[in-house]
């Protein structure tokens, strides 16, 4: 998500390093997933022109996933974090890490009276943007099943999807999505210049 007058890319659940994670306990997968998480970010941060990028918890998949970044990766997040006001908020992954490539960390942070934290609060009136769920909204279309990535908002929150490439994801109608958003969630899916609405019902 952009956010123009601050010039902020706001992004969640990156999960660098899930891919070697998985490696540890003997379950092999393409070791690519932090390369092109990374490239999609830069991609964004080209197309938008963004100045500032703040990312909603789970950057890293756990406390040590910053350390098993390659060189090449590394360095390449290390010039953007140089270069971009960055913002890391922590989640329940990468709450313990020592330390991350540039940037700053905190718990959670607000900006114009709208919180930023990795999870929703459901206990909170406050407007808030978060992420956690990795929210998907599947639809079945003329036969054919489709799962697309979406955000959720309701009347005071937004739950970002996950951008990391290797994340899966939640249904956006599971009942934990709707408990912390409220009867008034929706899920909310941009398709070109417009944004599709779907109900998700109480």
């Amino acid at each position: 998500m952009f956010w123009p007058t601050h010039g902020a890319l706001l992004v969640a659940d990156l999960h660098f390093e899930k891919a070697s994670w998985f490696a540890r306990f003997g379950q092999f997968l393409p070791p690519h997933d932090s390369q092109a998480t990374l490239d999609m970010i830069e991609m964004l941060v080209e197309r938008t022109g963004a100045r500032a990028v703040w990312s909603l918890g789970d950057s890293f998949h756990d406390a040590d996933g910053a350390a098993r970044l390659d060189a090449r990766t590394r360095d390449r997040l290390s010039a953007l974090t140089a270069r971009l006001d960055w913002v890391w908020i922590t989640g329940n992954h990468d709450v313990a890490m020592a330390e991350t490539p540039g940037g700053r960390r905190c718990a959670e942070w607000q900006v114009e009276g709208i919180r930023l934290r990795h999870e929703a609060d459901p206990a909170d009136e406050q407007p808030e943007i978060s992420g956690h769920f990795h929210p998907k909204l599947r639809l079945s279309l003329r036969g054919r099943h489709v799962s697309r990535r979406c955000f959720v908002g309701s009347r005071n929150k937004l739950i970002l999807p996950a951008l990391g490439a290797l994340t899966g994801g939640l249904d956006a109608g599971h009942g934990e999505i709707r408990r912390v958003m409220g009867p008034d969630a929706m899920a909310l899916v941009p398709v070109a210049d417009r944004l599709l609405r779907f109900p998700l019902g109480s």
